[in-house]
């Protein structure tokens, strides 16, 4: 059964606490709600709904969340630090609005469609067996990065660092050469047409 935040035994008094160390969050329902100057260290979240809501100037470290719904969710002002997302649907969100000082996230599994990484430093990020569709990497430093089986329909590379990058299993890009580094980014055969578009060649 779906639980709230005032409803586990290791809150008091529904969210005043103000740190959570090792902790496991389950079925929390916490959809369009604020959370405000919490710190989380170690913990996991477990099939949580927190779509529409808001954690505002929280730190997350080392966290895990497995099975949520963070759909439309904004981190305003949030440190993630060594954060993994495993099968979790993050449609909408806005990474660019956090905090850059160790910003470093994982990604397996899951639904990234329309998200904005605007800017953020996401060197050796992987984005494993994800969707990130239409998605706004402009002017982020992507380096050493890997998108393995994801796919990137109408995602935005511009003044992108991809240096190193490997694409070898990613498909549906579309990427400028002239305005990325793609220095030693790794691509397959099939996948060069995904740097040639704006050329409006045939190749066959």
């Amino acid at each position: 059964m779906a639980t709230s935040w005032k409803n586990q035994d290791i809150i008091i008094k529904g969210m005043e606490v103000l740190t959570h160390y090792n902790k496991s969050f389950n079925k929390i329902i916490y959809a369009e709600k604020e959370t405000k100057n919490r710190e989380f260290d170690t913990c996991n979240f477990i099939n949580c709904d927190f779509s529409n809501g808001l954690f505002l100037s929280s730190l997350f470290t080392n966290c895990v969340f497995t099975g949520c719904n963070l759909t439309m969710t904004k981190f305003n002002h949030c440190q993630l630090d060594n954060i993994t997302f495993k099968e979790c649907k993050l449609l909408g969100v806005n990474f660019s609005s956090c905090n850059d000082f160790l910003f470093s996230l994982k990604f397996d599994g899951c639904i990234l469609d329309c998200c904005s990484f605007t800017r953020k430093k996401l060197q050796k990020t992987p984005f494993i067996n994800s969707s990130v569709k239409d998605a706004d990497f402009s002017e982020c430093d992507l380096t050493n990065s890997v998108f393995k089986n994801a796919d990137l329909t109408n995602t935005t590379f511009s003044n992108t660092n991809l240096k190193g990058v490997n694409f070898l299993t990613a498909k549906n890009y579309n990427i400028d050469p002239e305005q990325n580094n793609i220095a030693k980014a790794k691509f397959s055969i099939e996948g060069v047409v995904g740097l040639l578009n704006k050329y409006d060649i045939k190749i066959e």
